[in-house]
């Protein structure tokens, strides 16, 4: 999600805000299980008793800074000391009993423009004994715990996935399956909404003529229930669909086993669930706009929180197809056919037909584009608008999933002639939903083919990954993230995540240790080692994210309502939050880009959780467990 997906949730914000019954950031409630609770000192409540940090360097104790969660025994290993000395300071390694394992001294670094923090780091990699309940002391202050262990990662794989499960719309969510995640299905067509089983498109008579500029509908009722709620609302969008789905794949992709047998693996059969929806997104034949696939099902005006889908009452409105979300089911489909071909040939086929189909419609109406939001109209009253008016890297993705799947020569030759074929498709703050020519260059330097050229797309990969470690090189908290200008975008972990998965390819692609070390030093930063002493990950490190932006997780508001499940990932610091009209992001004008954070429900701007962060993060953590199954 970036900027263009700004939603005005004036009910759900108002709600928020005359709440008065936040949990304070980093407070740790039962339904993700961690460490006892600790609050950060320093820090300004606010008013749903939401913490803003205090941008004193002292803010957020302890000033020892580390991954909460733990360190790989034979990966690197640092921390970030906040302190106003300028000269080294020594810093040991303890254990639980206060026993010193190693020591040394800190390496200066001084002020730190993203954090605002005068810093100096620790490198304690050349330690790699195995323990738990470790410390890192310096200047009198310890840190947070953390172990050295192949097995500190060990669930993160499972939970990353696990949150596309518990976001699936159309079907009961089991207790078993998600302990105390239960919940009745929504969108099924059950009072009080009317469901996703029969939906009509925009009518004329409503927002059609000011959203398009022209009026548009469709004839008749369309089913497309199922697939995935996309963030904090009821929305189901197809091109950030695409991209979660992309990426969960890539990481199927890259460990699957040579011969596959048995059935269908967990990760697929959860992305199966998405990618029927969009099948059902797709215009069928002989209606207008045939092949091509509608943007967006959403609600047709914003809901307050807390409301479980099933008790959604608003209608639920089709909108017109879109060039990026067809090119994004082409895309995709064309990956999963290629992955399920060893499981269900039927439908693989059918994936395959739907991508080819999608694929020449987009041909055919290269500029149909989802409209910007315009302030003046609020064209989308109930969902995020999700525009992109350049579709040429989207045009790029599709024919290379396409010519890897057929070998085609026409997909071949698209991919050969397309201007992104050759660009920089990864920009220092990192690739996105709307910008996913990396995606199409990851999958031709990583899947086998006869392209030609081939080897400098890898070498392409490979230097982009070499620009990131030179960027994170220059980051005292180690995070793969140096945007330009400094500043955060919305959803800025969601694009560390993104960067983190580049430095994965390169590993893969070469073998050569310093990229699977940059993506292990850049964990850090996510799991507490930053400004804020904040795990980003719900149910992971001792302090960490819990009161995420959801109308579905809403422990925050509603003491029977879950907080977000174990691996969700918060959006995290957005520079720009400040002026996003989000309530709860007011006080933050003028932070350092690191600090432009608040874990409160009601801050959709820095703490929503969404599919294509989420989707990342599980890449991510595949990647570590095949370091320590290695």
């Amino acid at each position: 999600m970036t900027a263009r997906r700004i939603r005005h949730e004036r009910q759900a914000g108002a709600l928020a805000l005359v709440a008065g019954t936040a949990l304070l950031l980093g407070c740790t409630g039962p339904a993700v299980p961690s460490a006892p609770a600790q609050t950060p000192t320093g820090s300004a409540v606010t008013p749903t008793g939401g913490v803003v940090p205090d941008l004193d360097p002292q803010a957020a104790a302890p000033r020892v800074r580390v991954n909460q969660v733990g360190y790989l025994p034979q990966g690197p290993k640092g921390a970030t000391l906040v302190t106003e000395a300028t000269g080294p300071t020594r810093w040991r390694l303890t254990d639980g009993t206060g026993t010193v394992l190693t020591s040394g001294e800190t390496t200066p670094h001084g002020l730190d423009p993203s954090s605002g923090l005068s810093v100096q780091t620790i490198d304690f990699g050349s330690y790699s004994a195995p323990g738990a309940g470790l410390t890192i002391v310096a200047d009198g202050e310890a840190s947070y715990p953390f172990d050295i262990a192949t097995s500190a990662y060990g669930t993160l794989t499972a939970d990353a996935l696990r949150f596309f499960y518990v976001q699936r719309s159309g079907m009961a969510i089991s207790d078993d399956v998600a302990p105390g995640y239960g919940r009745a299905a929504g969108h099924l067509g059950v009072a009080p909404n009317q469901g996703d089983v029969a939906v009509p498109c925009q009518g004329l008579d409503d927002d059609s003529q000011r959203l398009y500029d022209e009026p548009w509908t469709c004839d008749g009722l369309t089913d497309v229930s199922g697939g995935w709620y996309d963030a904090g609302d009821h929305g189901k969008y197809v091109v950030n669909g695409g991209i979660a789905v992309a990426q969960l794949m890539a990481a199927f992709e890259r460990a699957r086993p040579a011969e596959p047998a048995g059935p269908l693996p967990e990760l697929l059969a959860e992305v199966r669930w998405e990618l029927d929806w969009m099948l059902k997104m797709q215009v069928q034949p002989g209606r207008p706009m045939a092949g091509m696939v509608h943007h967006k099902v959403a609600d047709a005006d914003w809901t307050g929180m807390p409301l479980a889908p099933a008790d959604d009452p608003q209608p639920r409105v089709l909108y017109r197809p879109s060039t990026a979300a067809t090119l994004n089911l082409a895309a995709v489909a064309a990956q999963g056919a290629r992955l399920f071909a060893a499981y269900d040939d039927d439908l693989a086929a059918r994936l395959l037909a739907a991508s080819r189909t999608a694929y020449a419609a987009a041909q055919a109406n290269p500029e149909v584009y989802a409209p910007a939001p315009n302030p003046a109209v609020d064209p989308n009253p109930g969902s995020g608008p999700y525009d992109d008016a350049d579709v040429s890297d989207e045009f790029y993705w599709a024919a290379a999933e396409l010519y890897l799947t057929t070998g085609d020569r026409d997909y071949r030759d698209d991919v050969l002639a397309s201007a992104v074929h050759t660009a920089d498709v990864f920009p220092a703050g990192g690739f996105n939903w709307a910008t996913v020519g990396a995606l199409g260059r990851m999958d031709l330097a990583m899947v086998p083919s006869a392209l030609p050229g081939r080897t400098d797309v890898q070498d392409s990969v490979l230097d982009a990954a070499e620009g990131y470690l030179a960027a994170q090189a220059t980051q005292p908290f180690g995070q793969v993230y140096a945007p330009d200008g400094g500043q955060y975008a919305w959803g800025s972990n969601g694009s560390i995540l993104n960067n983190m998965q580049v430095l994965g390819t390169a590993y893969d692609l070469s073998g050569a240790d310093r990229f699977r070390d940059g993506l292990l030093r850049s964990l850090d930063y996510l799991f507490g080692r930053n400004a804020l002493n904040l795990s980003y990950v719900t149910g992971y490190g001792q302090v960490f994210s819990q009161n995420q932006h959801s109308r579905m997780y809403a422990h925050q508001l509603d003491a029977t309502s879950p907080h977000p499940p174990r691996g969700s990932v918060a959006g995290g610091p957005n520079s720009t939050a400040a002026g996003t009209g989000d309530p709860l992001a007011a006080p933050l004008a003028g932070c350092a880009a690191q600090v432009c954070y608040v874990d409160d429900i009601g801050s959709w701007s820095t703490n929503e959780i969404t599919i294509n962060w989420n989707a990342p993060l599980h890449w991510v953590a595949s990647f570590v467990a095949d370091q320590v199954s290695a």
